[in-house]
């Protein structure tokens, strides 16, 4: 068991293809947690074990690898770079008090590594910068550094300093704190001379490091001023409480494949990053409805929060942090979301998908509880003296859709339970049965993620699924007035049928819904017969006369008819009401109408033009411009939903992946004319 102050629990973030699995690796590796290095390329890497990880070569989900050095557990949560797993990123930063941002030495700055630090900005999480593949070709440290500072400003501190051969590539480090040189020998750290010409920029770093150091305490600056020297566990103090303030942000650097780097950096882990207690800090809604500071408490009662799920062939997992308090596992908590007692599974350590059975979690510790059914990604699990909700976790909206199908028929059951079990892993795609156009539409944050949930359908449901479009609901209306006549009229055998009504059809705005009033005289239609003829309109309305869509603004009006003493019925005048329907419409000058959307896109101002010139091909409306507080340009309009369907992706493309955006339906407008053949044409291929 550890305590609270020796736990630190880390996540890796950065672009895809960065480095962070190599790196985490070589953490497990440099504290013998494994005997061999696994590599990506092989898909024998401890955090990539999923079937689709290994396919791809990239993470899909957040790995918990967890490692000890100097009596110190160190949870590393290795996340994915890819945007489309987004979800599993928003999830590690609520288990983890403080990231390492990994930037490889030859991509320097990328759209990940922004979106990192972004993410870290807006939880005030204390981080790290480590600079990977610092000794592969067309690596440039000095490049990649210089851009962290002038992107970053002077609280970018360089911890390191690496040590280059003629060919540019880094071969060894020195810590600029210690002033003690290193490069590797086979996987070995080997101690070496500090290279005389090094020594003047270890000495500016280290005076840039006192400075940073001395204004993290008024005491220290009066001494900074007077020239004195600081102790080591000064400098360590103040690092530390720099690192806690936002106002330092180490830089470290090293190779993943030859372990260089790996163990200064969890030196620095354990000497400036904060422990569970120290870090993350929550908000937590109590039994009153009141919104207080979640204080993280070994001596507290127990309680955990669920920020993972893992659903697959092994079981089910329920990944959590515990934030007071130990449980074990008989312990017995109620779920803050649902209200009920839940009693503990098993309880495990987990090491990429190697789960090791432990008794106890203690507070700040990192794991999983087994076959917990009821519980899911989010619930704050608590003692029943105090029971309080911490905030869900903010997945980014799902914003590209398609219908999913199965290849065979009849096993759309399968294809719905497959993606409910996989909903549970993945709440950040949603699933919607839409009764309208007869799809299951499935909706994430992008191609990739849908393609993913699409191969574990069959992996693991052995059901084969296709994703294709999803269809729009349109709607149809008429523009002008017509008057119909409906006749029904059935001689049998027995007794017949006769129903016979005039029907005025007019477009009207109050409302969607069909306005039904009769204006007959004299009785030439009995009143009991009305509901039959508005039953038989509302009936009609469901497929409108060009493409079979619901028709909406309508107003019908009976107005007179006539009837048989004997064989009129309800059933008679709800046929004559549709046939006076079916002659009345292609008169009526009927048209179809699209949902149009307001969307709100994100961009750098670089990318406005290529926003506007491409919302104009999807036939858009700009409605204004705005700043926000990031600096960035948020670009208003209105376009129809129809011309949406791969915004997401072309978004991305068209902005290197900096752009978001959001769209809700407002209203429905008529089609372009040029338009309406076509979507007339591909519902009668339909039918």
């Amino acid at each position: 068991m550890y305590t609270v102050n020796s736990i630190r629990n880390i996540c890796l973030l950065g672009h895809s293809g960065s480095g962070k699995s190599a790196l985490a690796e070589s953490l497990l590796y440099m504290t013998g947690a494994i005997l061999r290095m696994g590599k990506n390329a092989d898909g024998n890497t401890v955090s990539d074990f999923d079937p689709e990880e290994t396919k791809r070569n990239i993470s899909i989900s957040t790995s918990v690898l967890p490692l000890e050095y100097k009596n110190i557990k160190i949870n590393v949560l290795d996340t994915p770079g890819a945007f489309d797993f987004s979800g599993a990123v928003m999830e590690a930063l609520r288990a983890a008090d403080a990231a390492i941002l990994v930037l490889s030495a030859k991509d320097g700055i990328t759209v990940g590594f922004e979106k990192a630090w972004k993410y870290c900005e807006e939880r005030n999480m204390p981080r790290f910068v480590y600079i990977s593949k610092v000794d592969e070709d067309n690596s440039d440290y000095n490049a990649t550094f210089e851009a962290l500072r002038e992107k970053y400003g002077n609280k970018i501190a360089p911890v390191v300093v690496p040590i280059w051969n003629s060919s540019k590539k880094v071969t060894g480090i020195i810590d600029v704190l210690n002033k003690r040189a290193y490069e590797m020998a086979n996987l070995k750290r080997v101690e070496i001379d500090v290279p005389a010409d090094k020594e003047a920029v270890i000495e500016e770093f280290n005076d840039a490091l006192k400075e940073a150091v001395a204004e993290t305490d008024e005491e220290l600056m009066d001494r900074f001023f007077d020239g004195d020297d600081f102790t080591y566990a000064e400098m360590i103090n103040g690092m530390r409480q720099g690192v806690k303030d936002l106002s330092l942000f180490p830089v470290l650097c090293g190779s993943g494949v030859t372990c260089l780097g790996s163990l200064m950096l969890m030196d620095h882990i354990i000497d400036l990053l904060p422990n569970p207690a120290q870090g993350n800090f929550h908000k937590a809604t109590n039994a009153d409805g009141k919104v207080e500071e979640f204080v993280v408490s070994p001596g507290g009662v127990p309680s955990a929060f669920v920020w993972k799920t893992v659903s697959d062939q092994f079981g089910k997992y329920s990944f959590i942090k515990v934030l007071s308090g130990e449980i074990t596992s008989d312990t017995t908590l109620v779920n803050a979301r649902t209200g009920e007692t839940e009693k503990l599974g098993r309880l495990y350590n987990m090491c990429g998908k190697k789960a090791t059975e432990v008794k106890a979690l203690s507070c700040g510790d990192i794991g999983a509880i087994g076959k917990m059914d009821k519980v899911k990604t989010g619930d704050t699990l608590c003692d029943p003296r105090k029971v309080v909700s911490l905030k869900g976790i903010p997945y980014a909206p799902a914003c590209y859709s398609m219908a999913i199908a199965p290849k065979t028929r009849g096993q759309e059951e399968k294809v719905g339970t497959g993606l409910n079990r996989l909903n549970e892993e993945d709440p950040s795609f949603k699933l919607v049965n839409n009764a309208e156009t007869h799809q299951l539409v499935l909706s994430g944050t992008g191609d990739q993620q849908l393609d993913v949930l699409v191969s574990k359908l069959k992996s693991r449901f052995g059901v084969d699924a296709v994703l294709a479009p999803a269809k729009i609901a349109y709607r149809e209306k008429i523009k002008k007035t017509v008057e119909a006549h409906g006749r029904h009229k059935k001689q049998t055998g027995g007794s017949g049928q006769f129903g016979d009504v005039w029907v005025r059809f007019s477009p009207q705005e109050e409302t969607n819904d069909l306005i039904f009033d009769v204006e007959v005289v004299g009785g030439a239609v009995p009143k009991n017969f009305n509901p039959a003829v508005e039953k038989g309109i509302q009936e009609a309305i469901q497929k409108g006369p060009l493409a079979g869509y619901p028709m909406v603004g309508l107003k019908a009006v009976l107005y007179d008819g006539s009837y048989h003493p004997v064989d009129s019925n309800e059933m008679a005048f709800k046929l004559a009401a549709i046939l006076a329907f079916k002659e009345a419409m292609p008169k009526a000058m009927p048209t179809l109408l699209e949902p149009v959307g307001a969307l709100a896109v994100t961009v750098p101002e670089a990318y406005v033009g290529d926003v506007m010139g491409d919302l104009s091909k999807r036939r858009g409306r700009p409605m204004g411009m705005n700043p926000d507080a990031d600096g960035n340009t948020v670009v208003e309009a209105e376009v129809p939903m129809a011309e949406m369907a791969s915004y997401a992706i072309d978004l991305r493309a068209m902005t290197q992946a900096r752009g978001s955006f959001t769209l809700e339906f407002v209203r429905y407008e008529e089609v372009p004319k040029a338009n309406q053949d076509k979507i007339i044409k591909e519902a009668q291929n339909d039918d």
